[in-house]
Formats: C-alpha cells, sequence, structure tokens
C-alpha cells in the first residue's frame, strides 16, 4: 500500500537524505506502511531501508538514526477520517437510539482497533480479520480498550446481535499471551448482563490479570428513540446501590490477589445509588477517567486545589445558574453551596433532557434546544454550561442549534465552562479563563 509524502520537515532526517513532498512511499524496512500505527513502528528503528517512487521512478534511501528520533515526513492518510465501521447490531447501541435527520458525523459507527490505541475508543474485536490480530501482535499495541459486555459467549452473539461475538476469550487470551495489555468496558443492560452474568465476566477477565489491567462498569444509556429495539430496563436507584454493595467487596479482594482494584464503577452509578464517591487512591491511576469512571472525584480533588492556588473570599454581589444533566445536579449544589464565595449565590438547575428522553441524565447529551427552554425565564447575572454540550469546534449543540443563537435566546450572558474543577472555580469566582 503507496502513500504519498506530503509534507517534509526541514531540517528533519527525511529532508538531509532527500525525500521530497510528492514521493510515494511504497515500503519501510521491506515492510508496506498501511497506516500510521505502520509509519510510527516501522520508523522507530535505528536502521532501515525507506523505497520510493519519484515520478515513477523507483529510489531507495538507507536511514539510521536513534529509536526516539522523528523521521520527519507526513503522509497523505488518515485514519481518523476513515474509521473502520461496527458489524454488530447492540441491543443498546446509542446511535440506534439517535432520532432521524442530525447531522452526519453523529451516525458514524467506529469499531477500529487503531482508534482504540490512539484515543481510546473501545473496540468489541468482532470485525478483526486474521492478518489485522497478527499485525497488532506484531506492532505490539498496547494497550487496547475493549467492549466486552460479557464473557458469556451466548450472552455476548445476543447482546451484540452478531454470531461471530462469542469468541472473546479466546482473543483476550491471545492478547495476554502475546503481550498486548487491554482495559474492558462491560455495559450493564439490567436483565441481559447483570447477575451472575456479570459476575462471571468480571471473574473470567480477571483471570487474564495483569494484561487485562481493569474493567469499567458503565450502566447502559437509553433514550426515548427506541421503537423496534429489544426491551432494556433502566437502572433503578435500588439497583445501583445493590451493584455498588456487590462490587466492594470484589474490588477489596482483587486488592489483595492482584494488587489492583480491578473492577471500576461509572460516577453515574454512585449518582444514581445516592452513595458518596470513592476516594482518590481507590481510583488508582484513573485509568479509565474518560470512560466516566472516577471523573467527578477527579474534578473535586482538582476543585480543591484550585481553591487553594486562587484564594477568592468574597466577590461582589453575583447570582449565578449552572445548567447540567440531572444525575450531576445535586453533587454539583453540593460543590457551589461548599466552595462558592460569599457574595456569589449559585443555583443548579437540572435539564431535564426532552430531545433525547428523560431517561438520558448526562450533562454532555443536552441539546440547545432544551436548554432555551427551560432557562428562559431564569433571572441571573450569567448562566455557566460545561463545554462538553457543544462539538469540539465549539459551535453546534447535539441537535444542530448554533451556539450564537442560544446566546441570543436566553434572558443572560453565557460562560461556556472548560470541564474541570479549575474552569469551575473560576467560573463561580468570576476570574477570567487562562
Amino acid at each position: 500500500m503507496s502513500s504519498a509524502i506530503t509534507h517534509v520537515q526541514k531540517a528533519s532526517i527525511a529532508a538531509k537524505l532527500g525525500l521530497q513532498a510528492g514521493d510515494v512511499l511504497e515500503t519501510i524496512a521491506g515492510e508496506p506502511v498501511i497506516d500510521q500505527i505502520d509509519y510510527q513502528a516501522l520508523t522507530a528503528q535505528e536502521d532501515f531501508i525507506i523505497e520510493i517512487t519519484r515520478q515513477g521512478k523507483p529510489m531507495s534511501f538507507h536511514v539510521r538514526k536513534e529509536d526516539w528520533e522523528p523521521l520527519g515526513i507526513t503522509l497523505d492518510q488518515s485514519i481518523v477520517s476513515h474509521p473502520r465501521s461496527c458489524h454488530n447490531h447492540c441491543i443498546f447501541c446509542f446511535i440506534d437510539q439517535m432520532p432521524r435527520g442530525m447531522r452526519d458525523t453523529l451516525y458514524v459507527k467506529d469499531d477500529d482497533w487503531r482508534l482504540s490505541l490512539m484515543m481510546g475508543n473501545f473496540i468489541t474485536m468482532t470485525n478483526l480479520s486474521d492478518s489485522e490480530m497478527d499485525r497488532i501482535i506484531r506492532r505490539k499495541v498496547s494497550p487496547l480498550y475493549i467492549s466486552v459486555q460479557a464473557t458469556d459467549p451466548d450472552v455476548r452473539v445476543k447482546l451484540l446481535r452478531n454470531p461471530h461475538a462469542g469468541d472473546i476469550m479466546d482473543k483476550l487470551r491471545l492478547l495476554k499471551d502475546n503481550g498486548i495489555r487491554f482495559h474492558c468496558q462491560l455495559v450493564l443492560c439490567p436483565g441481559w448482563n447483570d447477575g451472575e452474568v456479570l459476575l462471571k465476566s468480571i471473574r473470567d477477565l480477571a483471570s487474564l490479570a495483569p494484561a487485562a489491567c481493569s474493567v469499567a462498569l458503565v450502566p447502559v444509556g437509553l433514550t426515548r428513540h427506541r421503537e423496534g429495539l429489544a426491551q432494556i430496563k433502566p437502572y433503578t436507584r435500588d439497583m445501583a446501590a445493590e451493584l455498588l454493595r456487590t462490587i466492594q467487596p470484589m474490588q477489596k479482594k482483587f486488592l489483595q490477589d492482584l494488587g489492583t482494584r480491578f473492577v471500576f464503577p461509572a460516577d453515574e452509578f454512585y449518582c444514581l445509588a445516592g452513595m458518596p464517591l470513592p476516594e482518590d487512591e481507590e481510583y488508582e491511576d484513573y485509568p479509565q477517567i474518560e470512560n466516566g469512571i472516577g471523573m467527578l472525584r477527579m474534578f473535586e480533588t482538582d476543585l480543591r486545589f484550585a481553591v487553594e492556588d486562587y484564594p477568592v473570599a468574597e466577590t461582589a454581589p453575583r447570582r449565578l445558574v449552572i445548567a447540567c444533566g440531572t444525575s450531576i445536579a445535586a453533587q454539583m449544589q453540593r460543590w457551589c453551596d461548599q466552595y462558592a464565595p460569599k457574595g456569589t449565590t449559585v443555583q443548579v438547575i437540572p435539564i431535564l433532557n426532552r430531545f433525547f428522553g428523560e431517561s438520558v441524565t448526562v450533562t454532555g447529551l443536552i441539546t440547545g434546544g432544551d436548554l432555551v427552554d427551560q432557562l428562559k425565564d431564569v433571572q441571573c447575572d450569567e448562566i455557566l454550561i460545561c463545554r462538553n454540550m457543544i462539538r469540539n469546534e465549539g459551535d453546534l449543540f447535539l441537535d444542530d442549534m448554533p451556539l450564537n443563537d442560544v446566546r441570543q435566546a436566553l434572558p443572560a450572558p453565557l460562560r461556556i465552562v472548560e470541564n474541570t474543577g479549575e474552569g469551575f472555580w473560576r467560573a463561580i469566582s468570576g476570574l477570567e479563563d487562562m
């Protein structure tokens, strides 16, 4: 597989060798370069041959460098823009529960091990060919993030609605045997993969430690757009509390046997159950923070440090409104009551998610339309929302409502707050963003 070189960095090893933009890269160390994974792995060597084609003429260059030195070329391919698609039809797939008519990028179902390595995306491994599994092993791709859901073959086939989904333990053992580390996720669907099925899954995955580094327990997300989909019950307060009581002794046993608590329930379970968050040390090195595991604890720890680093004892009288998801609202109000400077009054308003359905309680899935509808009558000096409500470009909410339209429709100035304890402290204290 050949790729055009689009740029050669000045004074780089490639530039000194004479490589040029427009050259077509054919092989590195005798191997074709499929993507950036291959490129990074092959150019990490200290001595190798690069073969190119320049205006139809084959050429080769002998590279000698330190293993850490970059070669200095940019290729014309991007695995992020062309991710490998999912081959499953999971009964809990959030994309299948979204309304029609949203922007196309929201309906992309990726299941790409390269994005798992580079960005922490979770994969199911059901679309891996033997050659791709071999490439993962040869390239020593580690760590991967794997959506297991259940180790019982029959249950996993039913959950993923894929007849080839039942061999997950065989694939994970192959990764372990070849020194590949991985983090696991179990999206819990009451009546499907909880109870004894869950306990079996945890024990099976623990048997693969230390290659299996951690297991995240995440509650299923259910919207109101589930016409024709499988019946799944949402977690209740009592169910969440029972799950946490079941997992706690397992964590203690794993800590004794494996040196890690290994299995970590998502923050949503603690919010739903109304139970206190674990302490900072109980999350160890926060192995799955991007998966919502320990994010609230890290937020509060960061908040305490920010209060110490940027002390504000009192402000001019200010009335703030914080709009957030219903699951975090009570915790958010406690933080405001505890940390807001004297003179600042903060009201937390939980936004009911009418776009996706009120069973969707997380802040990041709140839409512009719901914000405008439920905040149109508030009286305050400033409205605060978390940045994760809008896409990375900073211009649109999930319902495609432009940020500027929301600003104009709200009765008070809108401030976008970084999803960190420091960002929160700077906002409620009236400090400028850094």
